[in-house]
C-alpha cells in the first residue's frame, strides 16, 4: 500500500487519541511520502501514551504540515520522494507496525547506499520545522538538581570539574535535611506551577518520601519490572538465532501489561517500560538507570523542574554474571557510582541547556551529606569558589 491510498479504516486498531489526530490529518498524511510517513506514525501510534510536550509538538507538526501549499510541499519532501523504497516494503504493514517497518527500512537505505540522503533529508526537514513553528519559552526558569555520592562516606579527589566553569562552587555546604530540603523545594514548585508531568523526582535507588505532586519513577519501584525484564532477556539469548538487533527488536514490542503494570499512570508506565527495554545497562545498573530516565525525561517531557538522585551501582561483571545475578548477590560500589553520577550530573546539565529558556535556567549538583556543590543559574558567577558557610535552602534562594 502506498500513502495515496490510505483510508481512515486502516487506523481503527490505534488507540482512541491516536486514531483521532490520524484520521483527521489524512488528507496530509496521503501527501507524504512512504520514506517519511512511517517514522511520522511511529510517533503518531504512541499519542495516548505521550507527554503534554510532545503532543504539543506533534500537533503543531500536523498543523504546520496541512497548511502548506502544493509547491512547498514539494520542495519541503523533495528529498524524501527521491529515496527509493522496495515493493517488498511497500508491502509490508507500515500502518499498524510502524516501528518496525522504519527498522527494517534503515537496514533498506543502508544496503542500497541511500542512508546519506535519507539523514540529509531528514536534517533538512528538521530545520525547516524549527524554523516554521517557534519553540514556547517555560513559564518559569527551569530547575535542574542532581545529588551524588549516596553511600560514599569521604571522597578525597576534584569533584564537578566540567561544571565549576559554568557556576560557583561551594565547598561549605552543611548537610543536614539536605534533600528534605530539596524534595520540598521541587514540591513546592509543583504546586505553584500545577502542570501535569512538568515536576519529576527520578531515584536511582529507593525513593525517598515525596509530595505526590511530583512525577516520579525509581530503580527501587521497578525491581519486579526489571526481573521480569532481565528473565525475558535471558530466555530470548537462548534462542537459536537471537542477535542484539533481534533481541533489540523484542524488547521493543514489550507493554507495561507484560509486566502487570495496567492499573497505574498509563503515560508514565510507558515511559519507565521504555526507559527498561530501550536503555543499554538501564535494567542492571542503577546509575545508568537514572541517567537514562533523566535524559528521556528532559528530552520528552520537558520539564519545569527535575530532581535526580543517583544511588550506588554494582559493580561491573561480565553480561552473563550480571543477567544471572540475584539482586541480593549484588556487590555495591558507591565510589564507582560516585565517578559516574559526576558525570552523569553534567550530561543533565546539559540536556537541560537544550530546552527553550536555557539562558534562565538554574541547574544545582550536591554531593550527599557532604559540604561540596555547584550552583548555575544567571544569579551566580561562573567559574567561582565560595567557602562561606551555608545550606541547601540558602543557596536554592540565591540560585532561583
Amino acid at each position: 500500500m502506498l500513502p495515496t491510498d490510505l483510508k481512515p479504516d486502516k487506523f481503527n486498531n490505534y488507540p482512541p487519541e491516536a486514531r483521532k489526530l490520524v484520521t483527521s490529518n489524512i488528507a496530509t498524511l496521503r501527501r507524504l511520502p512512504l520514506s517519511f510517513l512511517p517514522n511520522l506514525l511511529r510517533e503518531a501510534i504512541e499519542y495516548d501514551f505521550k507527554f503534554p510536550a510532545e503532543r504539543k509538538a506533534l500537533d503543531k507538526e500536523l498543523t504546520k504540515l496541512s497548511s502548506l501549499s502544493t509547491a512547498e510541499f514539494n520542495d519541503w519532501f523533495k528529498a524524501f520522494a527521491q529515496i527509493q523504497i522496495s515493493p517488498e516494503l511497500e508491502n509490508l504493514d507500515w500502518i499498524s507496525t510502524p516501528a518496525q517497518f522504519v527498522e527494517q527500512l534503515s537496514s533498506y537505505l543502508w544496503t542500497t547506499h541511500q542512508l546519506d540522503a535519507f539523514r540529509k533529508a531528514a536534517t533538512e526537514h528538521g530545520q525547516n520545522l524549527q524554523a516554521a513553528v517557534a519553540p514556547e519559552a517555560p513559564p518559569v526558569p527551569r530547575l535542574g538538581i542532581t545529588v551524588v555520592g549516596q553511600g560514599v562516606s569521604s571522597y578525597q579527589e576534584q569533584l564537578f570539574r566540567k561544571l565549576r566553569p559554568h557556576g560557583a562552587y561551594f565547598k561549605n555546604i552543611k548537610p543536614e535535611n539536605g534533600l528534605n530540603y530539596l524534595l520540598n523545594a521541587v514540591a513546592a514548585r509543583a504546586k505553584v506551577h500545577s502542570t501535569a508531568y512538568a515536576h519529576w523526582y527520578i531515584d536511582g535507588g529507593q525513593e525517598a518520601d515525596h509530595d505526590p505532586a511530583l512525577t516520579s519513577i525509581s530503580y527501587g519501584g521497578l525491581e519486579a519490572v526489571r526481573a521480569a525484564l532481565l528473565r525475558k532477556m535471558r530466555f530470548e539469548i537462548e534462542q537459536p538465532g537471537m542477535g542484539p538487533e533481534a533481541l533489540r527488536s523484542t524488547l521493543a514490542q514489550l507493554r507495561p501489561k507484560d509486566f502487570g503494570l495496567s492499573e497505574g499512570d498509563a503515560v508514565l508506565d510507558r515511559f519507565s517500560v521504555k526507559i527498561l527495554t530501550e536503555g543499554s545497562g538501564t535494567q542492571i545498573y542503577s546509575t545508568t538507570f537514572a541517567q537514562w530516565a533523566a535524559r528521556e525525561a528532559l528530552r520528552r517531557a520537558q520539564p519545569l523542574t527535575l530532581l535526580v538522585r543517583f544511588a550506588p551501582r554494582q559493580r561491573q561483571k561480565t553480561m552473563n554474571e550480571l543477567l544471572s545475578t540475584r539482586p541480593e548477590q549484588a556487590e555495591l560500589d558507591p565510589i564507582g557510582s560516585l565517578v559516574d553520577a559526576d558525570m552523569g550530573a553534567y550530561y543533565n546539565w546539559l540536556n537541560q541547556q537544550r530546552l527553550t529558556g536555557a539562558d534562565q535556567s538554574a541547574f544545582l549538583v550536591w554531593f550527599e551529606n557532604h559540604g561540596d556543590a555547584v550552583a548555575i543559574s544567571p544569579a551566580m558567577p561562573r567559574g567561582t569558589e565560595s567557602t562561606a558557610a551555608t545550606d541547601i535552602q540558602q543557596l536554592l534562594s540565591w540560585m532561583v
